[in-house]
């Protein structure tokens, strides 16, 4: 029996306190951190692979179906307004974008699909295409991996269970053992957890790598809301020396990024 499959370490759930189950639970995800420090390995070699293909053009595909493949989408999504980088991460979801919010059932099992909806972005073989599935044996993530591989682009996978078809199709495997879950079989609490985790990991390391943070900041940020615009003028501050907050800020608003404001206020220095 698969891993994401078997029975909760925890039972007769139903008689728990609410107390209980929270902790619990919490105690359950304290496991979460340590299987995804074990495939650290695995994950700076995808990373390394992305860059290198990045700096050629190369894009990332996201691909998953129901929980996995919302956090992939999530995870893509985030990242333009994160690091000003449009078009790069994008997320595939098994049934399409309606299903991002509506389960629609049956998606997962056709494994012609999943390449098709990639063929749609034209890619090329600086692109690599990352299948998420907790359970490693979903055909719609498998039939994608297994044809982007076969088209020259980098593959790798992200599952919660030891030797799985969809690990066997992947170059670069991420595997997570997160154990049973709390609900039995209920991937979307640990696994799931896992999954973001490491989506996180991947998108994050890539872009620091590729130089859209400078130190711990996030130069390229958009300035999509107050929030971000007040971060801005406190970044060029904080870089610059500047002590008027409302010169950064107007700094900011006419160059339109952090980086792009620190560098035309040194040019003038």
């Amino acid at each position: 029996m698969r891993t994401t499959e078997q029975t909760s370490h925890y039972q007769h759930l139903d008689t728990m306190t609410t107390a209980e189950l929270l902790q619990a639970m919490n105690s359950e995800d304290m496991t979460v951190p340590m299987a995804v420090g074990r495939a650290i390995p695995q994950i700076e070699q995808l990373v390394e692979g992305i860059v290198e293909r990045m700096k050629r053009g190369g894009r990332v595909f996201y691909i998953g179906a129901g929980t996995s493949g919302r956090l992939g989408v999530v995870d893509a999504s985030e990242i333009p307004p994160t690091y000003g980088v449009r078009d790069k991460f994008i997320g595939i979801i098994a049934g399409g974008d309606g299903a991002i919010r509506t389960a629609v059932e049956g998606a997962e099992d056709d494994s012609a699909q999943g390449w098709r909806d990639i063929e749609k972005f034209e890619p090329t073989a600086n692109d690599t295409l990352v299948g998420i599935a907790a359970s490693g044996v979903t055909p719609y993530v498998i039939g994608a991996v297994k044809q982007a591989r076969a088209n020259g682009l980098l593959t790798a996978c992200i599952t919660n269970n030891e030797n799985s078809p969809l690990a066997a199709e992947a170059e670069v495997p991420i595997v997570a053992v997160v154990g049973p879950e709390f609900v039995t079989g209920s991937t979307r609490m640990k696994a799931a957890t896992a999954q973001k985790l490491i989506l996180n990991m991947i998108s994050t390391a890539t872009m620091i790598r590729l130089g859209h943070v400078r130190g711990s900041r996030m130069v390229d940020m958009e300035l999509t809301n107050n929030k971000l615009v007040d971060r801005g003028a406190r970044m060029i501050m904080e870089e610059t020396g500047i002590e008027d907050y409302d010169l950064a800020r107007s700094l900011l608003l006419q160059h339109g990024k952090v980086r792009q404001a620190v560098e035309a206020y040194k040019a003038e220095q």
